[in-house]
């Protein structure tokens, strides 16, 4: 009887060894299905983001010729913008100032004399517009390279009273030149 004893433990482990095993193959076959559908979605992924890198290089070259055209169009535009012209009144510039005033004399400016004003017009600022958009950085190179006698001179005023005087606000750069000191504030 001593054999059905052992042969009991063994009947039995041999049982649990092959339902171990066929459970073991069922769960790996679980995985080789799950392995199979993440590489098709891994697949369908790597398909779509190339044709989405596709889209985007077309889109890319479309926006780079767009720019190119409108920047072809602005460069043909600009040549032909015109700023609108004031209209110079002769006769109210001098009833403010009490003198006869010429057209972008840039004299009319506090600070400005002749001299200076021959500066400006060597450098092509001729207007009281050219000068009203003259950075003072720019303006005071023009001094500085004139030499000492002209750099001492500050035009941190003059850009504004040119565009007050293109403007036609006469009384009101009449005013302010009042209380200017040889165009300094």
């Amino acid at each position: 009887m001593n054999i059905p004893c052992i042969l009991i433990p063994a009947l039995v482990g041999l049982i649990c060894g092959i339902l171990g095993y066929l459970i073991g193959k069922m769960a790996s076959k679980g995985n080789d299905s799950d392995l199979l559908s993440l590489q098709a979605d891994l697949d369908a992924c790597r398909a779509n983001t190339k044709n989405l890198n596709a889209k985007i290089s077309s889109l890319e070259a479309d926006l780079a010729a767009k720019l190119n055209n409108a920047s072809a169009s602005a460069q043909s535009f600009v040549g032909k913008t015109t700023i609108p012209e004031i209209a110079f009144d002769a006769a109210l510039a001098a009833t403010v100032f009490g003198k006869k005033i010429k057209k972008d004399d840039l004299k009319i400016i506090e600070g400005i004399g002749p001299k200076i004003e021959e500066l400006y017009h060597q450098a092509g600022i001729k207007t009281w517009l050219a000068l009203s958009e003259t950075p003072t950085e720019k303006s005071q190179t023009i001094l500085d390279n004139a030499g000492e006698n002209y750099a001492i001179h500050n035009p941190g005023t003059w850009a504004r009273q040119a565009k007050l005087a293109y403007e036609g606000k006469w009384k009101e750069l009449k005013d302010w030149q009042d209380v200017l000191d040889g165009g300094k504030e």
